[in-house]
């Protein structure tokens, strides 16, 4: 018998917030106005149960966490600017074209595609945000598309900082709890065992489905039989995509492990965007 509970949280929200945008592995993300969003706890206050009630100190404590890594990182053009942090939760500057995700999987259907020179900005742009909150020694734990908001003007800032801060001497300060999923996760024995090395697998993933519009292994479906296990086999084996793009070489490089900073990432994608830009690419 499985000893794992489980809880279903209703969908609620704060009276200052309109409507929920998003729903995360422990909070929510609500509307405040065009400019705003709350991030605060899946549960509420008043639960009744012991447990639920520890969830929700447990979910405060992850956002206490991300406004303190927030305070590190910010403020920085890729990164998303925090407001606020309240006992509500934690306010946070809203990216008004959604995510880089949404944006890629809603192209074909009524919004056109975007253009190669710009999947290779936000390769850039992404792989700037990563090499700077290196530079501040935090380490994202979860970058993928869907932590990549874009702002008005389709410019990346990066989110969702529940991952590891780290002291000078390489051990870690904060940590918010963040974990890659399935289809970004560097193989290793512990999930949660972070480095550049990780970061920079998840970056090429990010890159990949940036430039391709869908993630790696397309051929194995979500929730398909041992689905997971099927991927992290594929990765453990090294049997990474062959798909052509033009940035095939760095997410080669980047799920190979030779690189050994995400700014390599930047300069290599850089002189990618210039080719194309002039047309040799």
């Amino acid at each position: 018998m499985s000893d794992v509970t489980t809880f279903v949280y209703s969908r609620w929200r704060p009276q200052n917030v309109k409507r929920i945008l998003a729903t995360g592995s422990s909070a929510f993300v609500g509307e405040i106005d065009d400019y705003t969003v709350l991030k605060y706890p899946l549960a509420q206050r008043d639960e009744n149960r012991a447990l639920e009630r520890q969830s929700r100190i447990e979910m405060e404590a992850r956002l206490e966490i991300e406004s303190k890594i927030l305070d590190v990182v910010c403020p920085h053009p890729r990164i998303v600017q925090k407001v606020n942090y309240s006992p509500e939760g934690l306010y946070l500057q809203r990216g008004v074209n959604g995510t880089v995700a949404d944006y890629l999987l809603e192209s074909g259907t009524g919004k056109p595609p975007p253009s190669v020179q710009q999947r290779l900005s936000w390769c850039r742009e992404a792989a700037e945000a990563i090499s700077y909150i290196h530079s501040r020694r935090v380490l994202h734990c979860d970058i993928q598309p869907t932590n990549l908001l874009l702002d008005k003007d389709l410019h990346i800032k990066l989110t969702d900082f529940q991952g590891k801060l780290l002291n000078a001497d390489g051990t870690v300060d904060l940590f918010g709890g963040s974990g890659e999923p399935t289809r970004f996760c560097a193989p290793r024995d512990d999930p949660f065992d972070a480095n550049i090395e990780t970061e920079l697998f998840a970056l090429g993933c990010t890159i990949y489905f940036i430039m391709l519009s869908h993630a790696v292994y397309p051929d194995i479906i979500d929730g398909s039989t041992g689905w997971d296990e099927r991927v992290r086999e594929r990765f453990a084996k090294q049997e990474f995509p062959q798909d052509s793009h033009a940035c095939s070489k760095v997410t080669a490089k980047c799920w190979l492990r030779q690189y050994n900073s995400a700014e390599e990432v930047v300069q290599e994608i850089a002189a990618i965007e210039r080719l194309n830009a002039s047309g040799s690419c």
